[in-house]
This record gives structure tokens, C-alpha cells and sequence, in this order.
């Protein structure tokens, strides 16, 4: 049992390293973000986790067969018009030399991010078909992963931030290309296995 513990915790970490990766960016760009914020974005991301693999357990293998030749490029399609948006909004404020390039923290934002970087989690949860844990702890254990990550990669983005002294320009350019990055990635290992 020990076992499946160690590969159900390994699973939440790695699942969770995308919303981890765009929080950090959320941190870097969102101007108002204060504790509250940061814990209702870092539960807009562990519930997404934890939701998605319901849906793919109780959906089964004939959900499976119709969403796993495009839900890749679903997650990269929107993660690339945020980061793309993200980079046009920097290059734009350096160009006019503007000081300010956050943005105001945006709900409907965050859950469009929670909905992308948990795509994958939806086909998890596939996979724990043939888990010998229960659905609902396999989800709860990612929910819980994830949330502690992401509220950490959120002060983390705010601590770079600080070291980039206060250019939020660059670091509103870095957020995008990360969060297209993020996309490739999420394509990469589907279509490369």
C-alpha cells in the first residue's frame, strides 16, 4: 500500500508542475494579489486537479478514445493566446515606456488557466481505472498537491518579481513565453510520448 501512496504522491506532483509553472506567472504579472487571492487561485487550481480526474474515471475509456487526439492542442491553443496576449501587453508597454504592465488579477482568468493545466489530469484519470485506491483519495491527494504547490510558485513569482526590481514589463513578457512554453510541453508529451 506504501507503494501506491509513493506513486499516487509522485502522480500529484507531476501533474500539478503546470499549474505550479502558471501560478509562479500569475505571481509575476497580477498587480493585486494579496493572501486571499493567492489562496483562492491556488484552490481555483487544486480544485481543477482534483475535479479532472473524476471526470476521466467516471467518464471511462469511451470519453477516453474521443479526447485524447486533440486535448493537447486544446491546453496549447489556450495557453498560447494567454502567453501571446501576456507578451504583446510587455512589448507594448516597454515600447511606450510605460512603468506599469500588471494586470489586474482576473477571476475569469484564472479559471480559464485552472481548466488548461488540468487537461491532462482529466486523462489521469483514465489511468486510475485499474487503481486499487479509492477515485476520491486519488483525487484529493492532487487537489492537496497541487494547491501547496501553486500557492507556493505564487509567492515565488512575486519574490522574482522583486529581484527584477519592479520591471513587471520583463516579467510580463517571461510569464507569456512561459505559459506557451507550458503548451508545447503538454503537446510534446503527447504526441512523443
Amino acid at each position: 500500500m506504501f507503494l501506491e501512496y509513493l506513486a499516487l504522491t509522485l502522480t500529484s506532483l507531476s501533474l500539478g508542475t503546470d499549474a505550479f509553472c502558471v501560478s509562479i506567472t500569475d505571481g509575476l504579472v497580477y498587480e493585486n494579489i494579496n493572501k486571499k487571492k493567492a489562496i483562492l487561485i491556488a484552490v481555483i487550481f487544486g480544485l481543477f486537479q482534483g475535479i479532472m480526474p473524476l471526470i476521466g474515471y467516471y467518464a471511462g475509456s469511451a470519453f477516453y478514445e474521443v479526447i485524447k487526439e486533440f486535448d493537447h492542442w486544446i491546453a496549447l491553443g489556450i495557453l498560447a493566446f494567454i502567453g501571446g496576449k501576456m507578451i504583446i501587453e510587455g512589448i507594448i508597454s516597454i515600447k511606450k515606456h510605460e512603468i506599469e504592465a500588471t494586470k489586474n488579477f482576473s477571476y475569469k482568468e484564472v479559471v480559464i488557466q485552472g481548466i488548461a493545466t488540468s487537461i491532462d489530469a482529466l486523462v489521469a484519470g483514465f489511468a486510475f481505472l485499474s487503481s486499487t485506491i479509492h477515485i476520491l483519495i486519488d483525487s484529493l491527494f492532487i487537489s492537496v498537491i497541487t494547491f501547496g504547490m501553486c500557492l507556493f510558485g505564487l509567492f515565488f513569482g512575486k519574490a522574482i518579481l522583486k529581484l527584477l526590481k519592479g520591471k513587471v514589463e520583463i516579467a510580463t513578457i517571461i510569464g507569456g513565453a512561459v505559459l506557451i512554453l507550458i503548451g508545447i510541453k503538454i503537446v510534446l508529451e503527447h504526441t512523443l510520448g
